[in-house]
């Protein structure tokens, strides 16, 4: 009998990390939510439960390092190991002019953004060493391709700063059979633009950019979270063995403009 693969969520309750669970749970997997303790994730939690899968909801702040590593041992006491991890959890944080943008503010999406991806890799290597696996980051178009969304100066580094980060443990995990990818998502319909605090300050800097016809040329349209989920599936799976130290945007073409 072939046993079922562990996958642990941060941000699982809603958006592209709701869409993952899902998706790889109708693949099979346990699913490990790991969000801030919240109604959303209990009912992906109940909706995975009532299809027959299994799902545990964890209540861990994921810039806190000490409730990261007990996350990752109870997940592990509850399922035995963890075969794959997708660090999804972020926010947009404070749009700002850079001039006024305040240090508490950019601490806040550096650390909820990036410090938090440092932190889920390195708690999730001791559990993965032994057979490998896949870890998957939620980076972004802004911060690679895009650097027109003027006030995202923070949100921007730390999804620069993910995907430096991925590349580099990418080349240092291999030999343990840990592969490390980021998913670069354009326009996606979620919610978070409810951790979005823009400042009026935007006015003074913005720099228009206007598309005639759209900025999404191949569905005229902001992508779904199912649509990613299906690309975290894939990135989860064997059908991707040899891929590693690999951005993958997923934009509808949005950031060639």
């Amino acid at each position: 009998m072939v046993q079922s693969k562990v996958a642990v969520i941060s941000g699982g309750g809603s958006g592209i990390g709701k869409g993952a669970a899902l998706e790889l749970a109708k693949s099979g997997y346990k699913i490990c939510i790991m969000d801030l303790k919240e109604n959303r994730a209990e009912h992906v939690k109940e909706k995975i439960v009532n299809s027959g899968g299994e799902a545990i909801v964890l209540d861990i702040d994921v810039k806190d390092e000490e409730r990261v590593r007990n996350g990752f041992q109870q997940a592990i006491e509850k399922f035995g190991s963890v075969d794959t991890v997708f660090i999804n959890a972020g926010i947009n944080g404070t749009l700002s002019a850079i001039e006024e943008l305040e240090i508490k503010d950019w601490d806040q999406t550096i650390d909820t953004n990036l410090k938090s991806t440092f932190l889920f890799i390195k708690q999730s290597i001791p559990h993965m060493k032994s057979k490998g696996g896949s870890i998957i980051i939620t980076s972004s178009i802004n911060g690679n391709r895009t650097f027109s969304n003027i006030g995202m100066s923070a949100y921007s580094t730390s999804k620069a700063g993910q995907v430096a980060f991925m590349k580099m443990a990418a080349l240092e995990l291999a030999r343990y059979k840990i592969r490390v990818n980021a998913i670069c998502p354009g326009a996606i319909k979620t919610n978070i633009g409810q951790n979005t605090s823009p400042k009026d300050n935007l006015d003074e800097v913005k720099i228009p950019v206007k598309y005639p016809e759209g900025n999404q040329p191949l569905e005229h349209g902001p992508g779904t979270p199912e649509q990613v989920a299906q690309l975290v599936s894939f990135l989860a799976s064997d059908a991707s063995s040899h891929i590693t130290g690999t951005e993958i945007y997923i934009d509808g073409a949005e950031s060639l403009l």
